[in-house]
């Protein structure tokens, strides 16, 4: 567990980067910290490991404050907190083997215990055939792979993530972050990952802290915050709606006519509530776009629907979804 208290983070006492910072990471979470550029996660993450100090605050791990702690004591304690970074920090000279090989030979291992986990942790990443390769002659996400294997040589059981998806593509993205959820599962590990790519949240995390100038300004269970963002910036960074349903909505917006969203989430998505509705209220009910996302913890829908029909109609029509606990919010009132 990560108990982080009153933490607080100045620069020559000058720019204050993190603001009085309370967080709880529990034992097993796969937890993302996100916020635009200059938000403040990047320091924050960083000084989990106490690779930056922080001004004031505490940072309780397991149970002991890492700030209090003497040097010798704190090169114990990183040792279990492995760390992947966004431009990969390989060493060029070094092959595959030997990158990883640098984090154990640094700790002390024997040479031959040093081949046998090197060879665990490529089978791991599944990077076995790349052993004797050098950095230049591999991808974007084969490099990632590597350093996730460096992260994890001291078998750690915290490991952190800064932007390690950003520099990626797409399809290289999803394919670490199903690694990173698939090593979390099977060492048991607490992932704590800073991006400001809200689907990164979405697909990985099952809590989620929003930054904002050195600031949390909203924090919860991932399908929480995307079901009812608080904060404009959140909001901002969910962006349910792509640019294409915006123009269809723009299109339906006509006199007389209503346009709501529906948001929903769990077993409420596999039921017909539409069609009940139509046929209980005698309403006509035209769907314009509509999603579900998959989250780490539940499943989150959205609907967008356009009314027709009497007015009374439509407030019973409405008043029925949300006695089944959906947010209806009105787009549109002609």
């Amino acid at each position: 567990m990560i108990i982080i208290r009153n933490l607080d983070k100045r620069y020559n006492n000058l720019f204050h980067a993190v603001k009085n910072i309370d967080l709880k990471i529990e034992k097993g979470d796969i937890f993302g910290i996100i916020g635009l550029s200059g938000a403040g996660k990047s320091s924050l993450i960083k000084m989990i490991n106490k690779l930056e100090s922080p001004t004031s605050g505490e940072i309780i791990i397991n149970g002991e404050d890492i700030l209090k702690i003497n040097n010798k004591k704190l090169l114990e304690k990183r040792k279990k907190i492995g760390m992947i970074f966004q431009h990969f920090n390989l060493l060029s000279s070094r092959t595959v083997k030997g990158n990883i090989a640098f984090a154990l030979e640094i700790c002390g291992w024997g040479k031959k215990e040093i081949e046998e986990r090197v060879n665990e942790l490529l089978k791991l990443v599944e990077l076995e055939d790349k052993k004797e390769n050098y950095p230049s002659q591999l991808s974007g996400g084969q490099k990632q792979r590597v350093a996730i294997a460096r992260a994890l040589a001291n078998n750690p059981d915290i490991l952190l993530s800064d932007e390690a998806t950003s520099a990626l593509d797409p399809k290289t993205t999803k394919s670490i972050l199903n690694l990173i959820r698939d090593i979390q599962k099977k060492l048991g590990l607490t992932v704590v990952l800073i991006t400001h790519q809200m689907e990164v949240i979405r697909d990985i995390c099952n809590r989620v802290a929003v930054m904002s100038n050195g600031e949390i300004i909203e924090s919860g269970l991932v399908h929480e915050i995307f079901l009812q963002p608080k904060n404009q910036i959140t909001r901002e960074l969910i962006s349910y709606l792509p640019m294409e349903e915006e123009k269809e909505i723009e299109f339906q917006k006509i006199k007389g006519r209503k346009i709501i969203k529906l948001s929903f989430i769990g077993d409420v998505a596999n039921k017909p509530i539409i069609s009940d509705v139509i046929k209980k209220y005698d309403i006509d009910i035209n769907i314009i776009s509509g999603s579900i996302d998959a989250l780490t913890t539940m499943r989150i829908g959205h609907l967008v629907v356009e009314l027709n029909g009497d007015e009374k109609l439509q407030k019973r029509a409405i008043n029925a979804f949300e006695e089944v606990r959906i947010k209806v919010e009105v787009i549109y009132n002609g």
